[in-house]
């Protein structure tokens, strides 16, 4: 299938060939009819890929600060590798859209094959095959013509900024900005019986908005526009002023503040500066709200991704119950969606569309894409064919995202035979293929699964996904090399063990650290079997409270996700196994548990004391491990700089960090291909996830855990 994508690096756009994207629970696959392009919105994202690197940075002051940090981290080089990745990776446009439903995945009710749909969100992009979590998807009667019902997102948009207005029958209302989202809010405000002004800057957006007919019109810059306001609304003022325009101007809401009534209500829709003259606003007592996307449940991941509904008692219209009222509207010809298109290009002439937009070479408002429905689609894409020796280590990759590209594939690179790679975003796995020459990328990992040519599964998804994925690829007779965590269960555990012990295939976890090169001269430095004292602080510094890793679901949490690596670490320079833990963690309102301490005895004597801080500060170092044994001490920061104290004092410093993921994956691919057990064994593997699920339960239970 086609979908239209961008490089982030220098703005150039193209139609590439993709495979369709992941069919996952509670979501729908839409083969696409129509998209709208929001001139606005993806005008700016186009505008600003343009940009020179400097432009670049003074637009993105944020992301140009987290380069900086990592520069320090992790080098220039290895930083400058990885921004040219993110820029250089296609990107995604697009967010409102229509079609035709093709497939439903599991837990999905309400739908069925060949539902018109319109869809919404990240996923609702230019592209021939699209997926929608069922929240952001509603149904289209037959009555309403597909090619409209494709401005359902924008038009939730406009609604909910006129739900945040609070007007009445009879109330008032002044719209600043009449580019494509204010003339769908005068069409709302209008059918639910307001009184509008519209107001622009754009001579053509005002004859448009004349010619349509909607309310008064006024010229931002006619010198009767207050009289024209207060003659209106009888002396008094608006009751509100919806904002809809994007501008870096402060005129929109000043002009605001002026029009408004004592007491009335100022919306921001648009992107404007929020900094405004106090005294208007002061005086009159004003209320300044601001208006989030398509309402309730937007960028709330409970509701999108895992489609829990708020309860119509307490929250009447939500972001879908919004975008129901609006092809209702549709239905009952309430409002005019035909006069607001100006344009319609096919799908591969989409370039042209955003040229226009950019250059302002025409006069537009309502901007569509066609799709070709009648063209055949292929669910993969395949790049070349080459015969793969069965002797060779032949690799299929599940999951491309950010790890995978910029650790993981570099590291296998021409050390290894890339067949296939499956991942759920198109465009990610279109360019992980080409970029590092696989011989074809689908959205279906049971394609890689089947794949016969492929004798060795590299899995990088999110964490719910590993223990499934892994206990499959070994049933398909498959060596698997997976990203830590190897599950989020006691009980998946078992299962993968018991899996390993019957199927004979070789399993590798990526507990990384323990290949890192200054790590290995510390192992070293210490002679064998005498008990060590290990002190480890992870200033792993805080993430939001609703990233997907404390999802219990998807990620497991920081616990399970993240301190895995440390008992692991931990494991590895004891060079015994666990007998007991205690952990305690700092008490958060969220319930997180990430801020903690691990204390660690093992069967030989060794001691670990395992801090993992998320309330520093990431101007300290983020790891500092130090081992005590034999007279001897070593300590060594963020795996650079390494002192030992012996005999002598020794320090070396590496020019930039590694925690060894090349060299781990190079002694993997060397053990399978001399038939040796891999670097990391079932059993080290059993016991340091089984030491890491028992941290949880000691937490709980305020007790010493006995291994």
């Amino acid at each position: 299938m086609q979908q239209l994508v961008q490089n982030l690096k220098n703005g150039d756009m193209a139609v590439l060939e993709v495979p369709f994207p992941a069919l996952n629970p509670g979501h729908i696959l839409v083969r696409n009819h129509y998209s709208v392009i929001s001139a606005g919105t993806e005008g700016k994202t186009v505008k600003d890929a343009r940009l020179g690197y400097i432009g670049k940075a003074r637009t993105r002051k944020r992301e140009l600060a987290q380069v900086i940090d990592s520069v320090k981290v992790n080098g220039l080089s290895t930083t400058y590798q990885r921004v040219m990745h993110r820029l250089e990776a296609p990107s995604a446009l697009g967010y409102s859209c229509s079609g035709e439903v093709i497939a439903i995945g599991p837990g999905v009710k309400g739908f069925t094959i060949g539902d018109r749909v319109a869809c919404a969100g990240s996923t609702a992009v230019h592209a021939e095959v699209i997926t929608s979590p069922v929240n952001l998807c509603v149904p289209i009667p037959n009555d309403v013509d597909l090619k409209h019902a494709a401005f359902t997102t924008l038009g939730a948009i406009a609604m909910q900024g006129v739900r945040r207005a609070d007007l009445g029958l009879g109330s008032n209302c002044v719209v600043i900005g009449l580019g494509l989202v204010g003339l769908l809010t005068l069409q709302l405000l209008e059918a639910a019986g307001v009184q509008v002004i519209g107001i622009d800057i754009d001579t053509d957006r005002i004859v448009l908005a004349r010619r349509l007919g909607y309310g008064k019109i006024v010229h931002r810059q006619d010198p009767l526009l207050n009289e024209i306001i207060q003659d209106i609304s009888r002396g008094e003022g608006t009751d509100s002023v919806i904002i809809t325009a994007g501008t870096s101007s402060h005129d929109p809401i000043d002009l605001a503040g002026q029009l408004c009534r004592k007491k009335g209500r100022v919306v921001i829709v648009g992107s404007v500066p929020t900094g405004f003259n106090r005294g208007p606003y002061y005086k009159k007592e004003l209320d300044l709200v601001m208006s989030c996307s398509y309402g309730p449940g937007r960028y709330d991941k409970e509701y999108e991704q895992k489609g829990l509904d708020y309860p119509i008692s307490h929250v009447r219209w939500t972001e879908n119950r919004n975008m129901l009222a609006f092809v209702d509207l549709l239905s009952r010809k309430k409002l005019d969606i035909e006069s607001l298109i100006t344009h319609t290009f096919p799908l591969e002439s989409s370039q042209e569309a955003y040229q226009m937009i950019l250059e302002r070479t025409k006069s537009f408002t309502g901007v569509v894409l066609e799709y070709d429905t009648s063209r055949r689609l292929s669910k993969r894409v395949a790049l070349k064919y080459q015969y793969r020796s069965e002797d060779e280590v032949n690799i299929g990759l599940i999951g491309a995202g950010s790890f995978a590209q910029n650790v993981l594939l570099p590291a296998l690179k021409d050390r290894a035979t890339l067949i296939g790679v499956a991942s759920g975003r198109p465009n990610n796995a279109r360019y992980a293929a080409e970029k590092f020459g696989f011989d074809y990328c689908t959205g279906e990992f049971e394609e890689v699964l089947e794949d016969d040519r492929i004798n060795t599964i590299f899995i990088a998804t999110r964490h719910d996904l590993h223990a499934p994925l892994v206990l499959q690829a070994m049933e398909k007779g498959k060596h698997v090399f997976v990203e830590k965590p190897l599950c989020l269960s006691q009980q998946d555990l078992d299962f993968i063990r018991n899996a390993y012990k019957s199927h004979g295939v070789q399993l590798m976890v990526g507990f990384n650290r323990r290949f890192a090169p200054q790590i290995q001269k510390l192992k070293k430095a210490f002679q064998p079997g005498i008990p060590v004292a290990i002190n480890y602080r992870i200033n792993a510094g805080s993430l939001p409270p609703d990233h997907w890793v404390h999802d219990a679901e998807q990620g497991g949490g920081r616990i399970i996700g993240e301190v895995c690596h440390f008992i692991d670490l931990a494991c590895y320079f004891a060079d015994a196994a666990p007998s007991s833990l205690a952990a305690h963690a700092l008490s958060d309102i969220s319930g997180l548990n990430d801020t903690l301490t691990i204390n660690l005895a093992f069967t030989n004597g060794s001691t670990a004391s395992i801090s993992y801080f998320s309330n520093g500060n990431k101007k300290l170092e983020k790891e500092r491990l130090e081992i005590f044994a034999g007279g001897q001490v070593a300590i060594l920061e963020d795996f650079k700089t390494l002192a030992l104290y012996g005999n002598r004092y020794e320090k070396t410093k590496l020019r930039r960090q590694d925690k060894g993921h090349v060299e781990q994956v190079s002694r993997f691919l060397k053990a399978l291909r001399s038939g040796d057990p891999v670097p990391i064994s079932m059993d080290e593997i059993y016991r340091s996830m089984q030491t890491t699920f028992k941290i949880e339960e000691s937490i709980i239970n305020h007790q010493m855990i006995a291994l």
